[in-house]
């Protein structure tokens, strides 16, 4: 199975509430690292975005999902 953009919020919202967790919160270190690795995560999506508005491509990879899985269908970065 891939893991997509929307796989990446909700790990990130579970951190946030087993942080908030009062009878048994997740370590403060096992948060940020999960943070930090979503970070890597996101500067690499960053730069697919950014390649897809210079070459003018169609924004879609394993990470990010199709333009035309959106409702609207396809367009073009910048557009």
């Amino acid at each position: 199975m891939k893991n997509r953009v929307g796989d990446l919020r909700d790990h990130l919202f579970e951190t946030l509430e087993a942080l908030k967790d009062t009878d048994h919160p997740m370590d403060v270190d096992r948060a940020l690292a999960v943070a930090q690795v979503a970070d890597r995560i996101i500067a690499t999506a960053k730069v697919e975005v950014d390649y897809a508005k210079i070459t003018g491509q169609r924004l879609g990879s394993d990470f990010l999902p199709e333009e035309d899985e959106k409702p609207g269908g396809p367009r073009r970065l910048g557009a």
